[in-house]
């Protein structure tokens, strides 16, 4: 088992061989790299012995529970045991973590991520953002600890790098990145059985969500902006729930000539959450940061109170600029 890159994780060793009890967390609305980050390091972590766990504020999506190791996730507000060491992985603000203040008092918190905006919120942080998912950092982890890589670990890898690398058609897909695939299936992972999971597994509930969706997109900046959105409504209608909404801007910024796809849901009260994707050349991360967000180059995202069209203006705002 080689590592990708030459991190020092020493200081997490160390504080992981003198804890007790660890608790893994990802941002809330958890994506397939805060997923099986969470898994490998949990599966690792209890396998050398050490009392640990995985909890986070919004459970387990439909789309990753056929991943070993996904049924001792749990999730709500709150810590669910007493441990004095937590590890934050795949989350690039401590507000994202979407838990009180409570929850982190008397621990350490260490601050595993792979996104370059990044707020170094941990007492220990290992950030690097040439790691395509913070998956493959838990891997090199996995391999500084002499860890043994069993199947279900790969697996759960294979799906961050997957799900966090477009496919493996983002920006700064590397040999490397290839190369890691290729021992993950060499290890044992089934690409169709993952990719089957991950990717065609859709409700009915889900393509009437898509088919709202579409209905709503509309192009600006001579086709180079594709904007489409979901209400409360479309949820009523279809029967389908937030999970469901994955994949969706996929779809918009697939459209021939678009450089920059935006697409707004209903989050909480008076609030949207809005993601962006990229062709390539703009960069998304920076857009989203301008909004208090965050993000990769080719995908990133923020929240914005308000109504649906003061949050489209505000949006448009940094659109315009971004493209100036």
């Amino acid at each position: 088992m080689r590592p990708v890159r030459d991190l020092n994780w020493q200081p997490v060793l160390r504080q992981i061989a003198q804890a007790d009890g660890v608790m893994l967390t990802t941002h809330q609305n958890p994506d397939g790299d805060g997923m099986g980050s969470m898994i490998a390091l949990l599966l690792h972590l209890r396998s050398r012995g050490v009392r640990a766990f995985a909890h986070c504020a919004d459970p387990v999506p439909r789309i990753y529970c056929f991943l070993a190791g996904s049924e001792m996730i749990t999730h709500g507000l709150g810590l669910p045991e007493k441990v004095d060491t937590i590890i934050s992985l795949d989350c690039g603000a401590k507000g994202r973590l979407a838990q009180k203040e409570q929850f982190f008092s008397g621990s350490t918190l260490i601050n595993i991520d792979h996104h370059a905006s990044n707020k170094n919120f941990g007492d220990i942080n290992l950030i690097d953002a040439s790691y395509c998912s913070t998956g493959v950092m838990v891997h090199d982890f996995i391999a500084a600890d002499q860890g043994e890589l069993t199947v279900a670990m790969a697996e759960a890898i294979y799906v961050t790098v997957i799900t966090d690398t477009g496919n493996f058609r983002h920006r700064g897909v590397t040999g490397d990145v290839h190369r890691l695939a290729a021992e993950l299936v060499d290890q044992g992972v089934d690409p169709e059985r993952v990719g089957h999971a991950v990717y065609s597994n859709n409700s009915h509930a889900r393509m009437k969500l898509f088919g709202l969706a579409l209905e709503t997109m509309t192009f600006t900046h001579h086709d180079t902006v594709a904007w489409l959105y979901i209400t409360e409504e479309s949820y009523r209608q279809s029967g389908a729930d937030v999970e469901d909404t994955e994949g969706l801007i996929d779809v918009a910024a697939s459209v021939e000539k678009v450089e920059i796809a935006v697409f707004l849901r209903p989050h909480l009260a008076n609030s949207w959450k809005v993601s962006f994707r990229s062709r390539g050349r703009i960069h998304v991360g920076d857009l989203a940061g301008q909004l208090g967000g965050g993000g990769h180059p080719n995908a990133s995202g923020c929240q914005i109170n308000g109504d649906l069209d003061a949050v489209r203006a505000q949006v448009k705002v940094e659109v315009d600029r971004a493209l100036a």
